[in-house]
């Protein structure tokens, strides 16, 4: 039976852009899921273009497919370096959409009991808020944000 409040995270989610900041998170989430045993889910949500032109639209869905395989190529890498058995068991998820949306979605379809996220590097965000500020704001789950 799923229970919220266990002796640690069993599934970790985080967020990846392929930002510095958001692969700093992914290395922290890394960590943490090795010493915790937790399962660790690794995200990439392909912005869309809203109001885009069809073809603007297939072209920015193209990218976001590109860039998501160049993400999971990279983390792949990065788990190939670590000494066999030291790495934690992970799984690398891939969806179109808002990130603040789709992460909310995804944390829920794998009853993540963590989000770690990385610090928004945009400047904008300090006004509208961050995905990693809306994500604490929720208050679904732990959340944390590194720099």
């Amino acid at each position: 039976m799923f229970e919220l409040g266990s002796d640690g995270p069993r599934v970790i989610l985080v967020g990846v852009d392929g930002s510095r900041s958001s692969m700093r998170a992914g290395a922290y989430a890394a960590g943490l899921a090795r010493r915790q045993r937790s399962l660790l889910v690794i995200a990439y949500i392909q912005p869309v273009g809203a109001g885009a032109v069809p073809q603007a639209a297939a072209s920015i869905a193209a990218a976001g497919r590109d860039i998501a395989e160049d993400i999971r190529a990279e983390i792949r890498a990065a788990f190939d370096r670590l000494p066999e058995d030291t790495g934690p068991a992970w799984e690398f998820r891939t969806r179109p959409g808002d990130p603040y949306g789709g992460l909310v979605q995804l944390a829920g379809e794998v009853r993540a009991e963590a989000v770690v996220i990385g610090a928004s590097e945009h400047a904008g965000h300090r006004i509208l808020g961050s995905v990693g500020v809306r994500l604490v704001k929720s208050g679904r789950w732990p959340v944390t944000v590194v720099p």
